[in-house]
């Protein structure tokens, strides 16, 4: 009988690296070399450590501490690479193969058994606990079960908005799992099919709506889940879900919350520069040197050479992946040589135009192959280290974009109309006088500059059915194109009859 390899095997890895240990009030996730699995949740500190985990996998390459910003942003028409180290190469030309990879898969079910494991002991008991603890634990482990399973369908699966159907008979969601599994025999015997897409969502939906139940609106900070937080990962679930009177009234609510406020004009550019984005909802804290990605991989170093903006002959990291023609265009953004010699790198910037999210973009330096490009820098030591940047992963002007798009579906076109120039005069740009489908295609312009390098436009194209066209480099992949959806790692595929590939691998 052949043994499955699929999403569990990997969860051998709980009998020597599921424990935490929390150092204040860190998000630091140091495995230890053994542990009592059995014993370890019986606890508060137990529950807080293992919550600690959860938090801590998002940190990781495969989920935020790259590829759900970058190599989504490769897959669309962002950017393009530079060569400088030959990463996101293959992704920028949507090869196939070159996408989401098995170690997202993989961490992020991790995380979800993790959440399973704590979610199970609650409902066991917690000797010691109060009432309020018992209600956190499980608001903030539901939020982020939720984000997970989110963060997977989104990327494995059709959206719900946009189903390509002819012809497909191996479509669906993802594997569903809400016990948590600690022994390494039932990981390999258990064989979960694709739940559906509609199923996912349900799901979804329920750990959210539970999540802002139980957590209080602010919560322990943004670096944690908070209700505010999970009402605003509604508005995006139900976005991507078409369900527009969720994602209007969800969007509103959240608007309407402490956590978070929305930047404009005078603050947009130094709201990046600050270690906490002043608009983030929930994002990934990087609390030491320690916890970076360091030079190879990190969001900083994908995006830019530059180490700081200090001085931009200092060598930092890669600038692997750039502002294509479509963004530059978008900020008016060209070299502008500022000084004298032109050999020094302070002395060159770029044209801007009116709009102020320009001001996140600049010259980079001459220390790799590619030469001086124009690069991003919303990611660019904001901590005082280099490559540690927090990420952030929600943030509150994604709540009008959200709702304008909502109202638009709904008939409401004067709402959404007006949500629309509002949230243009915050970024420095006239308002505009459209209807009907320019009206849609206004407001996901929008997005694309407001989410550029921040992995959202990936989605957008794909919720919305629409091809991935690039220039540079040349690609056309139209929306029923087998390379839309990432394979399911095979070794998950091999180990579990039940578990569909997608078409093409």
């Amino acid at each position: 009988m052949k043994r499955n390899n699929s999403i569990y095997s990997k969860l051998a890895t709980l009998f020597i690296g599921f424990a935490v240990v929390l150092t204040s009030c860190d998000l630091e996730v140091n495995p230890r070399q053994s542990i009592d699995a059995v014993g370890a949740l019986d606890t508060p500190n137990g529950i807080d450590a293992a919550i600690n985990s959860i938090y801590g996998r998002l940190r990781v390459e495969s989920n935020y501490g790259r590829d759900l910003l970058a190599l989504a942003d490769a897959l669309a028409d962002v950017g393009r690479t530079t060569s400088n180290s030959g990463r996101l190469i293959g992704e920028n030309n949507n090869q196939p193969n070159a996408h989401f990879t098995a170690g997202f898969w993989q961490n992020s079910y991790a995380a979800i058994n993790e959440a399973n494991l704590v979610l199970d002991q609650l409902q066991k008991g917690v000797p010691g606990a109060s009432a309020a603890q018992l209600a956190r634990w499980e608001g903030e482990t539901k939020f982020l079960r939720a984000l997970y399973y989110f963060d997977l369908v989104k990327a494995y699966s059709y959206i719900p908005t946009a189903i390509y159907t002819p012809g497909v008979t191996d479509q669906g969601g993802i594997p569903l799992e809400l016990d948590g599994v600690i022994t390494l025999e039932k990981a390999l015997t258990r064989q979960t099919p694709r739940a559906t897409i509609d199923q996912v969502y349900n799901q979804i939906y329920a750990d959210l709506n539970s999540s802002i139940a139980l957590l209080t609106v602010a919560g322990r900070g943004i670096q944690y889940a908070s209700g505010a937080a999970a009402t605003a990962l509604l508005s995006r679930v139900a976005l991507y879900r078409g369900d527009w009177a969720t994602a209007a009234s969800a969007a509103t609510t959240a608007l309407g919350t402490s956590v978070g406020r929305v930047t404009g004009v005078d603050n947009y550019v130094s709201g990046w520069r600050q270690s906490a984005n002043p608009e983030s909802m929930f994002e990934v804290r990087i609390q030491l040197a320690a916890e970076s990605l360091g030079v190879n991989v990190s969001l900083q170093s994908s995006y830019t050479a530059l180490l700081n903006l200090e001085n931009k002959n200092a060598q930092g990291g890669w600038g692997d992946f750039i502002p294509n023609a479509t963004i530059l265009g978008f900020f008016g953004l060209a070299p502008l040589q500022i000084g004298n010699p032109a050999s020094d790198n302070n002395n060159w910037d770029v044209t801007r135009n009116s709009d102020v999210r320009a001001g996140l973009y600049t010259t980079g330096n001459t220390v790799r192959g590619a030469g001086r490009q124009i690069e991003s820098t919303k990611f660019i030591s904001k901590n005082g280290f280099a490559f540690g940047d927090n990420i952030p992963v929600i943030r509150k002007s994604e709540m009008h974009l959200n709702r304008a798009e909502a109202n638009y579906h709904l008939g409401n076109e004067a709402e959404s109309l007006a949500e629309l120039n509002a949230f243009k005069a915050l970024r420095g740009l006239g308002a505009v006088t459209v209807t009907g489908q320019a009206l849609l295609d206004e407001i996901l312009l929008e997005r694309f500059k407001e989410f550029a390098f921040e992995g959202h436009r990936f989605f957008d194209l794909k919720r919305y059915g629409r091809p991935i066209i690039k220039t540079t480099p040349a690609v056309n992949v139209q929306f029923d194109d087998f390379r839309i959806l990432p394979p399911i790692p095979q070794r998950e595929v091999d180990g579990n009859p039940n578990l569909n590939q997608n078409r093409g691998y």
